[in-house]
């Protein structure tokens, strides 16, 4: 990448609501995730409001803009705090780029050298191809298929289930 293509990551927080909010009110973004469209700044105040190291938000930065996301959040349930949760967003002129990898390598890190998460899930619309191989490349694999799990443009669609089981990735 050129110089002035540098992307940094940094923690989410209040200056980067306005971005946040343009980010997934864009229409290639929106219906791709489960964000519903015309989200206000309020929104993404109040997700950000909580100070909870079992959540952990990230922003990628192009020259102080936001152009990507990605949420990590440990379940609290006792018997389920060896998981976590995940889900991400990338500007449409930034994907395929590196900028989802360098979001999921930093939230994967976190999972695995400071939480200690032994298995971390997500769901992906089925046809988001791009977005599977992200997330294959990082040893996350298939588990199920919710069929007519959510609404995009109109239709039911589906989406798989996916994990990245630690135990899987070690060498025995």
């Amino acid at each position: 990448m050129p110089a002035d293509s540098v992307i940094t990551l940094e923690r989410f927080n209040e200056s980067h609501i306005e971005g946040i909010t343009a980010l997934y009110n864009d229409p290639a973004v929106a219906r791709q995730v489960l964000q519903m469209p015309f989200q206000s700044t309020e929104v993404w105040r109040k997700r950000l409001a909580p100070d909870n190291e079992r959540v952990v938000q990230l922003v990628a930065l192009h020259q102080g803009t936001v152009i990507g996301n990605i949420g990590l959040e440990q379940f609290s349930r006792i018997r389920r705090s060896h998981a976590g949760n995940l889900g991400m967003g990338v500007a449409l002129a930034w994907q395929g780029k590196g900028v989802g990898s360098k979001l999921l390598a930093a939230a994967l890190d976190v999972a695995d050298n400071w939480m200690n998460l032994q298995r971390v899930e997500l769901s992906v619309y089925a046809d988001n191809e791009a977005a599977i191989g992200l997330y294959q490349k990082f040893g996350f694999e298939t588990e199920g298929l919710f069929r007519d799990y959510a609404v995009r443009d109109g239709r039911l669609v589906d989406t798989l289930s996916m994990a990245r089981l630690r135990r899987t990735l070690k060498a025995d």
